[in-house]
């Protein structure tokens, strides 16, 4: 793990303190000013709304500005909508909280590339374990995300704008160390008929659509319990301590096994790990469906995150062998597109969902995507056992 690698994985747990936070207070605050309840995750569908928006814009600054330059574009807007936010939670605008965050999605979508930014920092035989690394820098957002969110929010008279503000010094930190990361050099820059394949070509390999499908089911699934949580926690009687901590060990769950997971990869297969993390977000959704006591919630959403590394980590390993290097914008671009727009999808739905028909229809919709997913992990090792059988 060489000392860039270790910079781009404090980039990346600062990236989660953001989205932790996000997911802790967006929903409560959105319900404190919406004019109906059904409205309340309108702020966390939002952020996503934001990326996916912008991942084609992100794409283009990649391009044009490289890695670092791109990354703090993506961490200057982060500073100016926390600060938007904080604006709205204080004039009680709701609209205007929609807004920023929408705005903060184009942080969002830059984030999303931290991973991808990770495999290109080590030789390629460590890919998938840089990868792992990154993603496990998210244990910084799990120990200070609920806990800022708990720290802040009556700091100031108006409950969360201190919340707010707190992200705005978070995202300057964050500028502070993405200053210090050295990138490789991006390649000269293709002429048009030495740029690729087409993106219909690439997205059409099996290895893509699996990869892309498993990326944007996993996240949709965790982002539909993650971010109907609260709302779930508060209407049970639950305080916002015991929130912050289920969120806490969620976000553990999500990043720890990021330490083991690139190891378990290559020892065992990508698919076979993914499948694992199938089978978890099964028993995630079993334990959920089984009562809503506060140690039903942390088992149930600590099994989420685990899941999710499995997914998520696995599906980005898939997803390098599906592209070349002059293709990687436009390739990652198109599946962060597909995860911000089932993310959206699932923050509307979950508090639409949580609010009208409760915590346990929540969960029983949400085994229809995990079902999918491993019906293309099957799908996808058939494929691939067919022309070594012949």
């Amino acid at each position: 793990m060489n000392r860039h690698l270790l910079l781009l994985t404090l980039c990346q747990g600062l990236f989660l303190v953001n989205n932790v936070t996000f997911i802790a207070i967006n929903g409560l605050v959105g319900l404190q000013l919406a004019p109906f309840g059904w409205m309340a995750t309108l702020p966390v569908m939002g952020y996503v709304v934001g990326g996916a928006l912008a991942a084609p814009l992100v794409a283009k600054s990649q391009s044009r500005f490289g890695r670092r330059g791109s990354f703090q574009i993506g961490l200057l807007v982060a500073l100016g909508s926390a600060l938007l936010c904080a604006w709205a939670a204080y004039s009680r605008q709701f609209w205007l909280l929609v807004a920023a965050t929408v705005v903060a999605g184009y942080y969002n979508a830059n984030g999303q590339l931290y991973r991808f930014a990770a495999a290109e920092l080590v030789a390629p035989g460590w890919r998938e374990k840089a990868v792992s690394l990154v993603l496990a820098g998210g244990l910084l957002g799990a120990i200070v995300g609920p806990n800022l969110a708990a720290w802040t929010r009556t700091i100031l008279p108006t409950p969360f704008v201190g919340a707010y503000l707190a992200l705005a010094v978070v995202a300057v930190i964050a500028m502070g160390v993405m200053a210090l990361v050295q990138f490789p050099p991006a390649p000269p820059r293709p002429a048009a008929h030495e740029s690729g394949r087409p993106l219909s070509q690439i997205m059409l390999q099996p290895v893509f659509l699996v990869a892309t499908a498993a990326a944007a089911l996993s996240y949709g699934v965790m982002n539909l319990l993650m971010a109907a949580t609260p709302l779930a926690m508060q209407v049970c009687g639950f305080e916002f301590g015991d929130t912050a901590q289920v969120l806490q060990w969620h976000v553990i769950g999500m990043f720890a096994p990021g330490f083991f997971t690139g190891h378990l990869i290559r020892r065992f297969g990508v698919l076979q790990i993914m499948g694992v993390g199938v089978i978890l977000n099964l028993a995630c959704i079993a334990i959920a469906l089984s009562g809503v006591e506060l140690n039903q919630f942390l088992l149930a959403l600590f099994l989420l995150g685990v899941g999710w590394n499995f997914l998520f980590t696995g599906s980005t390993t898939l997803a390098l062998q599906a592209y070349r290097p002059e293709e990687k914008d436009r390739a990652q671009a198109a599946i962060n597109f597909c995860v911000f727009a089932f993310m959206a999808l699932t923050s509307f739905a979950s508090g639409a969902l949580v609010t009208t028909q409760g915590w346990t229809l929540l969960n029983v919709g949400s085994l229809l995507p995990v079902l999918l997913t491993g019906a293309a992990l099957i799908w996808l090792a058939m494929h691939q056992r067919k022309p070594a059988q012949a």
